[in-house]
């Protein structure tokens, strides 16, 4: 259950109730596709770093180890050691990315694992039984993720299928719920609204599933290569249709400044790879730009990634200690980028929860976009 504590101008100070636990939001959801932050980071660490959500792929646990082993040890909590909520998603994105290795039909998609090549079926009915098996806290409805630019007559159709889609979703996982070997009976529904950067289509969409009274509501196909004022306008234009008494997820967004102005618009739910592939990289976030430390400017800097952060690697240690690690190789080097990144990213929306509780949101947004526009120490 969403429950809206607030508004400032259209963002949304939220609460939702989950059968694993209460997510404060607007809220971050750090992403661990195969069940595991890239980077060497673990459980106790999501703790340490302020994680109220992990988020995994169903296409990916699908193929390895498989959703029956995950079920046969007790499910995706069990499994990785995680009591807090856990959101999969549905296996869409990264099955219609696999653009020469699929087919669509109507009863959903035809495609070979990147792994060995072994065909592979997956329509909405699959994908609800997958996450079942996973037992995750939240499962996202199977849909087309569509490319941009797309020609309008596919747009459509494809939304079409969607919304049908999106019908079996909800009829399947209500089936999934009420079986006596199911391990989460309580599994919530996200659906998701598509329409490439058609405003009209992505408008009607978002009328069509508003009305089936799901857990939440998703704005997918963005961040897939339209500019940031296009995705912006899309969101502008989509949220005030989707329920303001349910939770807004925008997928695979973003950066931080992508984060501000999205919660400006309505958005509470986000997640992206950029903070834990970007850290495995060397480039760090801060409160003054974003950093690379393999320049040589920071060969000799004895000074902590953020003097302002206080999470466990600007505690203790120095950006000239982290380059030498990722010079000489080393494993932890990726491990502490990672773990100030998402300490970073989730520092970030508690204080625009802060804000927003405090009815300062555009100040904080202002003042914050200032340091990131900033040149970097």
């Amino acid at each position: 259950m969403y429950e809206l504590l607030k508004t400032y101008g259209r963002a949304k100070r939220g609460r939702f109730h989950t059968p694993h636990g209460t997510i404060e939001t607007p809220v971050f959801m750090n992403v661990g596709t195969a069940a595991a932050i890239k980077g060497a980071l673990s459980t106790e660490d999501l703790e340490q770093l302020k994680c109220q959500v992990e988020l995994s792929n169903t296409y990916h646990l699908h193929l390895r180890p498989g959703d029956q082993v995950v079920k046969k040890l007790g499910g995706l909590h069990r499994f990785m050691v995680w009591d807090k909520p856990i959101l999969t998603d549905s296996g869409g994105f990264q099955v219609f990315s696999l653009t020469t290795l699929r087919k669509i039909t109507e009863e959903g998609v035809y495609f070979n694992s990147h792994i060995d090549g072994r065909k592979i079926f997956m329509g909405p009915e699959e994908s609800m039984q997958i996450q079942s098996n996973l037992a995750s806290t939240i499962a996202m409805a199977f849909d087309e993720c569509i490319g941009i630019p797309a020609e309008r007559s596919y747009v459509e159709q494809s939304v079409a299928r969607t919304t049908r889609w999106l019908l079996r979703c909800k009829k399947e996982m209500q089936r999934l719920n009420e079986l006596e070997d199911t391990i989460n009976h309580k599994q919530m529904l996200f659906g998701i609204n598509q329409g490439a950067t058609y405003e009209d289509i992505r408008i009607e969409h978002a009328k069509q599933i508003s009305e089936l009274d799901l857990d939440g509501y998703a704005i997918g196909g963005l961040a897939v290569g339209e500019s940031h004022e296009e995705m912006y306008h899309i969101i502008e234009e989509v949220v005030p249709y989707l329920p303001q008494n349910k939770p807004t997820y925008l997928m695979g967004v973003g950066t931080p400044e992508n984060i501000l102005e999205s919660v400006e618009r309505g958005v509470d739910f986000f997640d992206c790879v950029l903070p834990a592939r970007n850290g495995r990289h060397a480039n760090v976030y801060t409160n003054y730009g974003k950093l690379n430390l393999l320049n040589a400017k920071y060969e000799l800097d004895d000074t902590p990634i953020d003097d302002t952060c206080q999470c466990p690697v600007c505690r203790r240690y120095t950006k000239a200690y982290i380059r030498h690690l990722f010079k000489a190789k080393e494993m932890l080097a990726m491990r502490l980028c990672v773990m100030h990144n998402l300490f970073f990213f989730n520092t970030m929306m508690e204080e625009i929860r802060h804000a927003l509780d405090e009815d300062r949101f555009a100040q904080y947004k202002k003042e914050k976009l200032e340091g990131f526009q900033r040149s970097a120490k």
